[in-house]
């Protein structure tokens, strides 16, 4: 028996159609992993980590324990230099998860007294690390120029010794799959001295030249103070890295206690990192045909009149609101029937009443199966 807190909680959520449930992966029409590239299953990709292993001469199933012990192997420091190489970073540090390299940079580099101000749909693990920085946090209403400058503003306080402040934002918000006007926040945090983080897990394959992310795109690395790419969306892999300067890292391998305190990725993980990495920099097809894709999405939203219904967005994430969370899951449960694996986004993960369907690109999607999917949203949708 659960204490009877935990179970009125449950109850709660049972009773407003948001209850979580683990289901098997069906065999759909794939419109809602993370996936974006077909890297996962790509057995060139597979081939060539194999390879790298070959040439490292790693037949080992484990890493044995932290980096800072046993684990710091060449291969990490050559996947490391790797991706510091191909964002244009002068160093990369690689970590377990996105989430454990969020919760590892901001539970340590904002210090007592220092601030960090977050967009109001930054990622879950962003809001989890600002929640252990003993740093104060505040948000700002999302893509609002004007709410951070308000707060940006209200740090110069006469008398008082000025905070370091931290600014964090997305290159693609996991929710909505819009974009931040990234120019004019840099141009901000350059203005107030302020240091700029940006999370490109969304990003990261799917923007810029070679997938290379939008802080690249828009040519921003030396606004930037810090960069999160995650390797388990477009690279069809797991891990993450933080780009920024030797001195960034050097303070992040003795201060994040994600990073301190857990066993290395293995071998195999490293291998298949640079595999994928490898593959953005030679082979930009798979980007062209999620591009062609999600212009083929956005042009099929458009002429079945269901602007209305989706928030604008240029990435492979797009979302489609419904509102009320029985309704959100009666529309993806008819998506699924008809082999259109669509998964609800329920609340608490969005506000109520932004309940949605979020659908996701990928370079494999046929286009006459988006344009199906569409069109049974037609059906659900409108009269």
């Amino acid at each position: 028996m659960l204490p009877k807190k935990l179970q009125d909680k449950i109850d709660a959520r049972a009773k407003d159609s948001s209850l979580r449930s683990l289901g098997l992966r069906q065999d759909s029409l794939d419109f809602s992993s993370n996936d974006y590239l077909g890297f996962s299953s790509s057995k060139k990709i597979y081939n060539k980590a194999c390879s790298v292993l070959k040439q490292h001469n790693y037949q080992a199933n484990g890493a044995t324990g932290s980096r800072l012990l046993t684990a710091n192997h060449p291969l990490y420091l050559d996947t490391e230099k790797q991706i510091a190489s191909f964002h244009n970073s002068p160093s990369a540090l690689i970590f377990n998860s996105g989430y454990d390299a969020n919760i590892g940079f901001f539970s340590s580099v904002p210090q007592r007294g220092d601030v960090i101000l977050y967009d109001a749909l930054c990622h879950a693990s962003i809001r989890d690390g600002i929640a252990m920085s003993h740093a104060k946090g505040h948000k700002f209403t999302h893509n609002n120029l004007q709410g951070l400058e308000a707060l940006l503003e209200a740090q110069n306080t006469p008398g008082k010794i000025r905070p370091e402040i931290y600014v964090v934002t997305e290159a693609v918000f996991s929710m909505n799959g819009d974009r931040p006007p990234l120019k004019e926040v840099a141009s901000l945090c350059k203005k107030y001295s302020a240091y700029l983080i940006v999370d490109q897990a969304h990003a990261t394959g799917v923007i810029g030249p070679k997938g290379k992310g939008l802080v690249q795109e828009l040519a921003l690395e030396n606004l930037v103070f810090a960069r999160i790419v995650t390797f388990g969306k477009a690279l069809g892999c797991h891990g993450a890295a933080i780009l920024g300067s030797c001195e960034l890292k050097s303070y992040l391998i003795n201060f994040a206690r994600s990073f301190i305190y857990t066993t290395a990725l293995p071998p195999h993980t490293l291998a298949t990192i640079r595999a994928a990495y490898s593959e953005l920099e030679h082979n930009s097809d798979a980007i062209k045909k999620l591009q062609d894709n999600i212009s083929t999405l956005q042009k099929c939203i458009l002429e079945t009149q269901l602007t209305s219904y989706f928030i604008p967005s240029q990435s492979a994430i797009h979302c489609c609101v419904i509102k009320g969370n029985k309704a959100t899951k009666d529309v993806a449960a008819l998506l699924q029937q008809n082999k259109f694996d669509v998964k609800a986004i329920l609340s608490p993960t969005v506000p109520k009443g932004q309940e949605r369907l979020r659908i996701c690109l990928h370079s494999y999607n046929k286009k006459e199966d988006i344009k199906a999917l569409v069109r049974l949203l037609k059906e659900l949708l409108t009269p």
